[in-house]
């Protein structure tokens, strides 16, 4: 598909990095109002720390879009407020998990965590931002992308003891981390450069069966190594999420790049009969399944529950969409922490689900579609097919992420324990999904820069020689 320019939007005597500021600053003061809102609702006062945050809130978003307006001035002027709005919110939840933590638990705060990860995802776009001068440089390196993926990977199988029943962490120490969040962005640029590079071969037609056409035998080869690699993250690491998102981003690039509805449903078939066998073998995958099938049983006495169900996070999920009705019960009005050590991470949604209500849960998802919308424009106007790729892929991964978090908590399918993009608290998602801000706005700024004019021919008066 051939790139159309975004044409030149014209705000008045605005530009575009002035419509951004006056979002940010919207989006910061939303935050703000929502923190304050919480403290008021839990402790009847203000805290002495209110004032510090939400100034933190709001120089952390300056320092981006001083990054953004000196170096990707064209830059579509949506995709920093609106990420913004996202972290904000969810150091607002993460507040308000603090506190029902504490009443009943005791457990340690986790805002001031969060908002140092902020920071440093902050910096981590601003630096990106400068140090890119153009997004197709990492079209060189699809080789080196592949493997440091790979590493990241499959790193955490290597590591003794699992972590709530998955191995997605990396311990260095005292610290740790998923690389399975950093993995979503490497394996984006490795597969936008290799589709690149194969797009043509891949777009060939075989043998016509049913209404499709099948994919020739040497083209199957590099789906069928992505299937066999992404059933073995979920064989060795018990990470469900990480496997759906890591085969569906391949599948879907393919389809874009080469325009076979083939690929779908080979892509579909083979990942559906790959997490069939797994999760009728593995515990905790069955565990998994179990759950999602029958959350209300954990109820029943124990002899009668069925094998491999053990916690009650489903059901209680249930229950919070369920109290919050259609406008909820009100910022600190709720028992969130009802849901366990997960609240602050895989279960996030809930807490919104039950104080904001279904207005809330909608609006939050708009944002991540507004996100993912900005991320698919900027693949149709961008020209070149390694950003074409590269923007659609990144816009992929977030939905795909968005998607098995949200299907999760809600009963569509399995819970997967991947955490909300900017919402979730997690040091590692916080940075990644920054740094994939970062790079569809350099992506953006591309293809959102105006055509070079043309040298206008001098005129006839210019060109007449004067004669003596």
């Amino acid at each position: 598909m051939r790139g159309r320019r975004e044409p030149v939007v014209h705000y008045g005597r605005f530009t575009s990095r002035d419509v951004e500021l006056v979002l940010l600053l919207g989006a910061v003061l939303i935050c703000g109002y929502g923190y304050a809102e919480t403290t008021l609702s839990t402790g009847g006062s203000l805290s002495a720390a209110l004032l510090g945050r939400v100034a933190v809130l709001g120089i952390l978003p300056l320092l981006c879009h001083g990054a953004v307006r000196r170096f990707a001035r064209h830059a579509d002027p949506l995709i920093l407020p609106v990420a913004t709005l996202l972290s904000g919110l969810g150091i607002v939840l993460i507040h308000r998990l603090d506190i029902a933590y504490k009443a009943r638990y005791g457990a340690a705060a986790a805002t001031s965590g969060q908002l140092m990860w902020c920071a440093i995802a902050a910096v981590g776009l601003s630096a990106v931002v400068i140090a890119l001068k153009d997004h197709r440089r990492l079209q060189r390196y699809p080789y080196l992308a592949i493997t440091l993926g790979l590493v990241l990977l499959m790193a955490p199988a290597f590591y003794p003891g699992d972590v709530y029943g998955a191995k997605r962490w990396i311990f260095i120490g005292p610290l740790s981390f998923q690389p399975g969040e950093f993995v979503k962005i490497v394996i984006v640029v490795f597969f936008a450069g290799y589709l690149t590079m194969r797009r043509d071969a891949l777009a060939l037609a075989g043998r016509r069966f049913m209404g499709l056409y099948l994919p020739r035998g040497r083209q199957l080869g590099p789906i069928a190594a992505v299937w066999i690699l992404s059933l073995l993250v979920l064989i060795f690491e018990r990470d469900l999420g990480t496997s759906l998102i890591f085969f569906g981003i391949f599948v879907i690039m393919l389809y874009i790049a080469s325009e076979r509805t083939s690929w779908v449903v080979f892509g579909v078939a083979m990942f559906a009969v790959g997490a069939f066998v797994v999760g009728s073998f593995e515990p905790h995958v069955h565990g998994r399944v179990v759950a999602w099938l029958h959350p209300m049983d954990i109820y029943l006495p124990p002899a009668q529950r069925p094998a491999g169900l053990v916690s009650d996070q489903a059901a209680q999920a249930l229950f919070s969409f369920g109290s919050g009705g259609i406008l909820g019960s009100g910022l600190g009005q709720g028992h969130p922490e009802l849901i366990g050590f997960a609240g602050r991470s895989d279960f996030i949604l809930t807490t919104v689900g039950e104080e904001l209500g279904l207005v809330g849960v909608t609006l939050v998802l708009l944002l991540y579609a507004v996100l993912a919308e900005r991320g698919l424009r900027t693949a149709i106007t961008v020209t070149d097919p390694f950003g074409k790729l590269l923007a659609a892929g990144l816009a992929t991964s977030l939905v795909l992420q968005v998607f098995v978090v949200t299907g999760g908590v809600t009963g569509l399918i399995p819970l997967t324990g991947k955490a909300l993009p900017f919402l979730a608290q997690g040091g590692s998602a916080m940075v990644a999904n920054w740094l994939l801000v970062a790079l569809l706005i350099k992506v953006s700024d591309t293809a959102r820069r105006p055509a070079p004019q043309p040298a206008t021919d001098l005129s006839a008066a210019e060109t007449q020689i004067v004669r003596p």
